[in-house]
């Protein structure tokens, strides 16, 4: 039984926990607020801010963990490396952590070491540098922070007087406490894809069927796999993926993003866990989810094959307002439909735009992906997470 230290416990770590305790590993789950969703069901819990490296380095001295595995951005990912020095294993590796934890490193990397296809790109560190790198890469074209996720902090630039509070909204949202920003080329894309990739200890790489998804204000909204794709397109990404994973090293599963255009494939960026639109995976649209095989792959279990079972979608369920302890309305109208699922992450508190959870559908491999699709848009808009639990409280005051 192995034991490991998941630095990150949010909703995507939450289903990582489920799929190891299930091959009977424990589970120490760490994040900044008491009661995070993989703490809900982990070994044991801890609270820590992941970039106090002091903080971070008692808890690898305390716990002496088999696996060291981040699930987030916001970590001080630079003592990795020093815990590889004393004899831990950090998943996928230290410098797959540090280097894709931080979009500087990851897109240099690509760029300029591997000569992958990517955007034009300049970065910016205060809002004049970051006017400079826009009428240089010119207009329309994207803000991100280097250390974030999820869309935080990242806005398109349609216009000269959206560079100011571009700026400022990167560095309100950015998860981590690196002040610097990517600002990119709007790409003319046909459509973006997650390539989720398996790197496995005896050298084997192996891909699942790639991922269609669609973004709003940065963040995934909907899901679905597989997506449609011509088979020379998929093998152009999927041999920049095993370049880039391969140049990275370690092992694991890899969220590997793309945008094709009609003049090919564009890498944009790389997560070294489990992908957030690879919950699609929960509606068990593969012999192993994305959870299982980082499990397996980490522990060094055998992966012969990654099949398609099926085809699903997952659209996610937003919160609309401010709330504690929230509830979830409708779930009976999900419930009822055929060929559906969900998923509600338990997160203790609700706003505008968070993600509180999934509605997973699915159909047999002759069935209609697009229909599937608007399916699961449709339950997943119906699910409202309530003011009511405000209410709630206050009768328990009185």
């Amino acid at each position: 039984m192995a034991k490991i230290l998941l630095l990150g416990s949010g909703e995507l770590g939450k289903e990582f926990t489920i799929a190891a305790k299930r091959i009977g590993q424990t589970v120490i789950a760490v994040d900044s607020y008491e009661n995070a969703p993989a703490a809900q069901l982990a070994d044991l819990s801890e609270v820590i801010d992941m970039l106090d490296g002091k903080a971070l380095d008692a808890l690898v001295e305390k716990y002496k963990p088999d696996y060291i595995v981040p699930e987030i951005e916001a970590i001080r990912t630079e003592r990795f490396y020093e815990y590889e020095k004393q004899g831990y294993t950090v998943i996928p590796s230290a410098k797959a952590a540090n280097y894709t934890m931080n979009r500087k490193a990851i897109r240099d990397m690509a760029a300029k070491e591997l000569g992958l296809k990517t955007a034009a790109y300049r970065y910016a560190t205060s809002a004049e540098s970051l006017k400079k790198a826009v009428l240089e890469i010119g207009i329309p074209c994207v803000v991100k922070p280097l250390m974030s996720s999820s869309g935080k902090g990242q806005s398109t630039i349609k216009k000269e007087t959206d560079i100011e509070k571009a700026w400022q909204f990167s560095q309100d949202d950015s998860r981590g406490d690196v002040a610097e920003v990517i600002v990119e080329s709007f790409i003319d894309f046909n459509y973006e894809i997650t390539l989720l990739t398996v790197t496995q200890r005896n050298g084997e790489t192996l891909f699942c069927p790639p991922i269609g998804h669609r973004q709003e204000r940065g963040d995934y909204m909907e899901s679905w796999q597989p997506t449609p794709m011509e088979s020379a397109v998929l093998k152009e990404a999927q041999e920049m993926a095993k370049k880039v994973t391969t140049a990275l090293t370690g092992y694991g599963i890899w969220g590997v993003e793309f945008f094709v255009a009609d003049d090919g494939v564009y890498f944009s960026e790389l997560s070294p866990r489990p992908h957030d639109t690879g919950m699609v995976t929960l509606a068990k649209t593969q012999n192993f989810n994305e959870f299982e095989l980082h499990i397996r792959a980490i522990l060094g279990l055998p992966i012969p094959e990654i099949t398609q079972e099926r085809i699903g979608t997952s659209a996610v369920i937003l919160g609309s307002e401010y709330c504690e302890n929230p509830i979830y309305q409708n779930i009976e109208l999900v419930a009822a439909s055929p060929k559906t699922d969900f998923r509600i992450f338990g997160k203790a508190t609700s706003r505008p735009f968070r993600r509180m959870g999934v509605v997973l559908t699915y159909d047999s491999l002759e069935g209609n992906i697009s229909e599937v699709t608007e399916r699961a848009k449709k339950l997943a808009s119906q699910i409202i997470v309530t003011e009511a639990c405000k209410d709630n409280i206050n009768l328990l005051k009185h």
